[in-house]
């Protein structure tokens, strides 16, 4: 990760944490689930891990860092780096409180459905929460549109009958090689 992550200015008050512990920081809050003001206090100051998580937010960096360790995975294990084929799906109701949130009347669920693009190994390439009340198939455009600059070589996307219906074009990639679903 170290060539994806910002350089040491030369001007300026020098850091006093180390990148490192930062994302270890960041790491934790992420995998623990748990609010940045209930941080240890042996951990960097809040105030300045969760300035470096907005920076790294805005620049999308955790994106490109998952972009960078997803392709580097698919070549350590003989395949292309840019997948060709994809599988779309959703699932998983939320508890949490805070963003998105609605009521699918089919599956009786209040909360969120996260919309993942995956390659066939199942390594995530695009994830987007929705409200509950989003369906399938609408769910699909937002998610496949995301997916068309980082994996340009996607001709084939994977889909169960939820994705099927009048809004089904959202599954076509350009308009010159359509997704087959």
């Amino acid at each position: 990760m170290a060539p994806m992550m910002p350089v040491v200015a030369r001007t300026g008050r020098p850091r006093r944490w180390t990148l490192r512990e930062i994302i270890k920081v960041i790491f934790y809050v992420m995998r623990g689930g748990i609010g940045w003001r209930l941080l240890p206090s042996d951990f960097p100051p809040r105030s300045t891990v969760f300035r470096w998580f907005c920076r790294f937010r805005d620049e999308c960096r955790f994106e490109k860092i998952n972009h960078r360790l997803l392709t580097l995975d698919r070549e350590r294990c003989g395949r292309e780096a840019s997948p060709t084929a994809t599988i779309i799906s959703q699932s998983v109701k939320t508890c949490e409180s805070g963003g998105p949130c609605g009521y699918d009347a089919g599956k009786k669920i209040k909360g969120r459905k996260r919309h993942a693009l995956v390659d066939t190994d199942g390594r995530a390439l695009v994830l987007f929460p929705h409200p509950a009340n989003i369906q399938d198939r609408d769910g699909a455009g937002p998610v496949l549109q995301a997916s068309r600059r980082p994996f340009p070589f996607l001709r084939k996307v994977f889909a169960d009958a939820g994705y099927q219906g009048p809004r089904g074009s959202h599954l076509h990639r350009r308009r010159d090689r359509p997704a087959e679903a």
